[in-house]
């Protein structure tokens, strides 16, 4: 079975012949969020309509983390390792705290409701960074239907809890990536739904804490960008239809890790954080690769 398509020779570098796309689980119905604990050993990811969070070790397999979750979307950990997710039901980011309550960080924006936060990173000032695009509230599917009340923005939330839209020109932002520095922003545009409008990752460089710019980085032939991750080398790894897209910093396709299922999002993980964990439409994936992740913690 072919595993990889390769478009540079650097690619080469990355994957390993003899190291496959192993399915861990399936039976889903729309997989989303990974994150993974390396002091507990787990990955967590959420089935969207089936309103869970889910729990996979290697040892015991899928067990139910939370349930219900409010239909949590994405997730990250902050720099205290405690768990951030984004909660497409409740229209809110929160945090899970280390003794097991809930502090909601954001539900709101200038009096008005947010829309579906979605994917989210902290950086090392300790700063949320969130997508909010409408994708929660336009079905019944992902979570309850409702009345949009703001754009599809980004925000960032300050550690002191003030929160600011940052990027305001989106159709309707998605996955974010910092590089391993910060100096540079990648946020994918998957268009507002039932909508033909164009879907790209943009690049953005911070200055003094702020995004710049915006040009366009890299648009995915197959399908479109949801979620991306990046390595400690500055590529950028991301979703696509046909499976896994790696771009050089320089928005170069370096090649692709083939799936059997339409990817929604991944992130490094294992041992050496040199394992990639996908989440591919009903099913878990995962592949060792001579990479490492740059998640923190």
């Amino acid at each position: 079975m072919t595993f990889f398509e390769s478009h540079d020779a650097r690619f080469a570098r990355f994957v390993m012949g003899n190291a496959p796309v192993k399915k861990l689980a399936t039976g889903f119905d729309w997989v989303e969020g990974p994150v993974w604990f390396g002091d507990a050993g787990c990955l967590l990811f959420s089935d969207i309509p089936n309103n869970r969070i889910l729990r996979y070790t290697p040892d015991h397999g899928i067990s139910t983390y939370r349930a219900p979750s409010n239909y949590a979307n994405g997730h990250t950990r902050d720099r205290q390792g405690r768990l951030l997710s984004c909660e497409h039901g409740t229209r809110r980011v929160t945090r899970t705290e280390l003794d097991g309550s809930i502090t909601v960080i954001a539900d709101s924006y200038q009096g008005k409701r947010l829309n579906s936060p979605n994917d989210i990173v902290v950086t090392a000032d300790g700063a949320i960074w969130f997508s909010d695009p409408h994708y929660g509230i336009m079905t019944n599917y992902e979570g309850f239907a409702g009345e949009q009340e703001l754009p599809c923005h980004l925000y960032r939330v300050d550690p002191s809890g003030q929160i600011e839209a940052v990027l305001t020109d989106f159709n309707c932002p998605n996955g974010l990536a910092f590089s391993p520095d910060e100096q540079v922003l990648y946020v994918a545009d998957t268009g507002r739904m039932f909508s033909d409008d164009p879907q790209h990752i943009r690049r953005f460089d911070m200055t003094s804490g702020r995004p710049k710019g915006g040009k366009v980085f890299h648009s995915i032939s197959a399908g479109c960008a949801d979620g991306i991750r990046c390595d400690r080398d500055g590529n950028l790894w991301s979703s696509a239809a046909d499976g896994v897209h790696c771009l050089a910093p320089d928005g170069a396709l370096l090649g692709k890790i083939l799936v059997p299922e339409v990817v929604s999002n991944l992130c490094f993980g294992g041992r050496a954080k040199h394992q990639l964990f996908i989440t591919a439409t009903t099913s878990l994936y995962a592949i060792t690769l001579n990479r490492v992740g740059d998640q923190k913690p």
